[in-house]
């Protein structure tokens, strides 16, 4: 490990959509950060990562980080769904912290063997969930403190998109040990966001669909969760939506919060952007606010726009490097990434046999939650 006030030597796993345009972009972003090495064994991403970041090592194999463990100080890994569990095991054997881009594995077991892991070996495991730092998640977080809402019962969040054709890869794949599909992709956002907000799940109802010509795993899916606590969340992720709806929907007792868009900060990355000191970051117009009231339509001025907070996508790495530095927790932990799984194992299966499927310990963990929020701080 490298002294205090030296930054953290980090080791990048992929350097596909994941590791280019999010983790590469963040980890250099950080202050107490430097990116070591970058893991690909394609000459022309090599080419790409050479000119993204200056200096920068390349390895052809996760091999090559383990034969130097003690010049590194982090892992991440940003390759294919199917190598998260065997590249973190091995990252974790060799006494190094790991971040693992969503999904942390296939199976809730999995995920939670790689905790016990890194449990055993003194380690931070990590899951890399940046929608927790969307704007307006983190908007409607604080909204639901402030009470705005009053008691929320219903959720619902969509993250749709209209792509007709299919673009082929192991995202698209049929091959279920290739973890494709948009149920384990952007549902592990939503799903994640779901038990952030409102708690464990008791029971899951989904509708799994492979909507596109050739395509050959879901493309179209919904998720309805019930959760500990009474609130149900509704959950839509789809390439086949040709008319967008609302990106949030929140009825509560007291008021409803509508917003449409999406989050700025992957495509200002998309875009070559970057997080700086000095600069506006993870802001939007005005014009794109949500609106907060009830018994009108947002779409003819009903509600009162509520500004929107400022996107944070750099805050996971800030946490990440914090943590590493003083053992403490992080910002998104691999128990928490295994509940979220929970979820999602449920959904499909629910999809699969047209079934309801009940989680067990949902009220208990519902319990051991109220008990700590009631908790006073210290």
């Amino acid at each position: 490990m490298t002294g205090t006030g030296t930054p953290l030597r980090v080791g990048l796993v992929g350097y596909g959509l994941a590791g280019s345009v999010f983790h590469a972009p963040l980890i250099t972003s950080t202050e107490d950060l430097v990116l070591d090495t970058i893991v690909t064994s394609n000459p022309e991403r090599q080419d790409e990562a050479r000119a993204a970041v200056p200096g920068v090592r390349i390895a052809e194999s996760p091999d090559e980080l383990w034969e130097r463990a003690d010049e590194l100080d982090l892992i991440v890994i940003a390759s294919p769904n199917k190598t998260h569990v065997p590249i973190a095991r091995a990252a974790l054997n060799a006494g190094l912290p790991v971040v693992v881009d969503k999904p942390l594995a296939g199976t809730a077991a999995e995920a939670r063997e790689l905790a016990g892991l890194a449990e055993e070996r003194g380690l931070l495991l990590s899951v890399f969930q940046n929608r927790r730092w969307d704007n307006d998640f983190l908007t409607l977080q604080q909204l639901i403190a402030d009470g705005e809402l009053g008691e929320v019962q219903r959720f619902e969040s969509r993250f749709e998109r209209w792509r007709p054709q299919t673009k082929g890869g192991w995202r698209e794949s049929g091959d279920p040990a290739e973890i494709g599909g948009l149920l384990f992709d952007l549902g592990s956002h939503l799903v994640d966001q779901a038990l952030v907000l409102f708690g464990p799940v008791v029971r899951v109802y989904a509708e799994a669909d492979v909507r596109r010509p050739g395509a050959e795993t879901d493309d179209d899916t919904f998720i309805a969760l019930t959760h500990a606590g009474g609130v149900r969340s509704h959950l839509y992720v789809s390439a086949t939506t040709a008319q967008l709806g609302p990106r949030f929907r929140v009825l509560g007792s007291k008021a409803g919060f509508v917003k449409y868009g999406l989050d700025p900060q992957e495509a200002a990355l998309r875009e070559g952007k970057r997080p700086s000191a000095d600069g506006a970051w993870g802001e939007e117009p005005e014009s794109a606010r949500g609106r907060v009231g009830s018994g009108e339509s947002p779409l003819t001025g009903g509600g009162i726009p509520v500004p929107t907070l400022p996107g944070d996508y750099p805050a996971y790495y800030t946490a990440v490097a914090a943590a590493v530095r003083d053992g403490g927790k992080p910002p998104v932990t691999a128990q928490e990434a295994a509940a979220a799984l929970d979820v999602l194992e449920a959904a499909r299966r629910s999809a699969r046999e047209g079934i309801t499927v009940e989680l067990e310990h949902a009220e208990s963990e519902h319990a051991e939650r109220q008990q700590a929020e009631r908790e006073p701080k210290a």
